[in-house]
């Protein structure tokens, strides 16, 4: 039997769920939400959502028989998602899958009862989702992006690809105890390898664009995008190249759609072990009562193609450690 995606709208909440054929009293089918702030044509999500549902079927999860998953992309409007969240949680499901800081803050706000395993979500303790990673209490657990250290190794990664650069724009979500922190790490690193930093604080993409467009101006400039949730990554990428400055991205997908260089966590891991929680808390287990996650795998990730149409060579030493090289 297909499964039913949940793209627009709720109606597909008053389908019939299916069951088993025969005599044999049929098998609960137990109901996941997966709310995604994004539209469904981006493709790390939809990968995101195949890696969840793989690991899902390893467990014993088969869609259509005892489980059923519902995908709802509620855009990046931060409205348009609260008014989804709404609706989502009117349904009772038996657990939700929150992708992001923007769908897991509206969620705890308006639920504290129906389990919710979150993903790609950068400082779940400094934000108040939490009480602590080890022990989380509520009705939330899932996988922290990263730690914060990992900032640091941006900087130091751009000034050993490119050793010109004097100075770096960060584009950050400045009203984020994420951003703020990823800034103040890639701040404390900036008098070791000798670069100036400066935050770009905007989420707006004409914002963006004249201040990337302003920074520019100056020689030996470079950029930092960290993680949390900025959008425009086309928009970024497209800047980076215009005005020819290297540029360290916190995920894979800048570095695939033509970015230099990511480094950063393996997002498809995050959905994967998110399915082993999912699991255990449908079997019976506390969402409060599993520790969140951090990753332990990081993948570099480098452009051959954008380093040569902004001169730069890469180091023997750090194509010997990329996981992926674009050519």
């Amino acid at each position: 039997m297909k499964r039913r995606h949940f793209i627009t709208g709720l109606g597909s909440a008053a389908t019939a769920w299916p069951l088993v054929g025969g005599a044999q009293q049929p098998e609960r089918v137990r109901r996941i939400v997966a709310i995604f702030a994004r539209k469904s044509d981006d493709a790390e999500a939809k990968a995101g959502v195949a890696a969840f549902e793989q690991r899902l079927q390893q467990l014993g999860w088969t869609v259509g028989r005892n489980v059923r998953v519902d995908i709802h992309w509620a855009g990046v409007n931060a409205n348009e998602i609260r008014r989804s969240v709404v609706a989502l949680v009117a349904l009772a499901p038996d657990l939700i899958l929150a992708t992001g800081s923007l769908t897991l803050e509206p969620l705890l706000a308006a639920t504290r009862t129906l389990p919710i395993v979150f993903v790609v979500v950068s400082d779940p303790v400094g934000a108040g989702y939490i009480e602590s990673l080890a022990q989380p209490a509520g009705n939330a657990t899932g996988h922290a992006i990263f730690e914060y250290s990992l900032a640091g190794k941006w900087l130091e990664l751009l000034k050993q690809i490119a050793p010109n650069v004097m100075r770096a724009a960060v584009l950050r979500d400045g009203l984020t105890v994420h951003g703020i922190g990823q800034f103040a790490v890639i701040q404390s690193v900036a008098p070791s390898v000798g670069v100036e930093v400066t935050p770009i604080n905007s989420q707006d993409a004409s914002d963006i664009e004249h201040a990337i467009t302003a920074f520019s101006r100056k020689p030996n400039g470079g950029l930092i995008v960290t993680g949390g949730s900025l959008v425009h990554r086309d928009l970024i990428i497209t800047l980076a190249a215009r005005h020819r400055l290297p540029a360290i991205y916190w995920q894979r997908l800048y570095a695939a759609n033509g970015g230099l260089v990511s480094y950063g966590p393996d997002l498809l891991e995050q959905y994967r072990v998110a399915a082993d929680y999912v699991d255990r808390i449908l079997k019976g287990e506390k969402p409060g009562d599993l520790p969140v996650q951090t990753p332990i795998k990081y993948e570099l990730v480098l452009n051959l193609k954008t380093a040569n149409a902004l001169g730069l060579t890469f180091p023997p030493s750090l194509l010997a450690q990329a996981n992926e090289v674009i050519e």
